[in-house]
């Protein structure tokens, strides 16, 4: 078996009467403080140089990527007027086209109101009408009819019509100009359903 001393001290004799030194090694002066100093700050310094120059670098990148955004950012800005302007455009035509369609709708209420109870009269047998007058949320009708029953038929037809919510009879008398036939003068008040 082999030993080695790593302390370097004289091993003592042993049965063989040998004595063996060991090898040692000096390093010798590794330089001065100033030396030491000086390697110190120069690997600092390069050190220093080194994440510097990796600094810049991102620097750079970053104002490239910046350059590149804020023109981007530009066209979308440019994209956008576009947009809202002709979002305008549409709200401002379509205001104008439900302008136009209310004035066609409350121009042909008075056709479509003298259309329905023109109708109405017609499939009520032994009744005339006399006199029809729109008073904005009512609708006063006088009339003829040959017996009650027809005023009363006129009545339920003007209902199932689905234009009035209510319609009431004002009056009805029995006319005596007419002498040969049974003749009834009636007057009605109509509400009209909210549309």
């Amino acid at each position: 078996m082999i030993r080695i001393n790593l302390l370097g001290t004289p091993k003592a004799k042993n049965k063989r009467g040998a004595s063996s030194a060991m090898p040692t090694m000096e390093v010798g002066d590794a330089g001065s403080p100033k030396m030491k100093v000086l390697v110190v700050l120069a690997l600092a310094a390069a050190l220093n140089l080194t994440y510097w120059y990796r600094l810049d670098k991102e620097k750079q990148s970053i104002a490239t990527q910046m350059s590149q955004a804020e023109q981007k950012n530009r066209e979308l800005a440019d994209v956008k007027a576009r947009y809202l302007e002709r979002q305008r455009q549409a709200q401002s035509y379509k205001r104008r086209v439900d302008v136009i369609d209310s004035l066609r709708a409350s121009q042909g209420g008075p056709v479509n109101l003298l259309a329905m109870v023109g109708e109405t009269v017609n499939n009520t047998e032994a009744v005339w009408l006399n006199n029809l007058k729109d008073e904005g949320g009512s609708v006063a009708i006088e009339g003829m009819a040959l017996t009650p029953d027809a005023v009363a038929n006129l009545i339920s037809n003007l209902q199932k019509t689905g234009y009035f919510r209510n319609v009431e009879i004002k009056e009805t008398m029995q006319d005596e100009t007419i002498k040969d036939m049974q003749a009834f003068q009636f007057t009605l008040t109509c509400e009209k359903a909210k549309s």
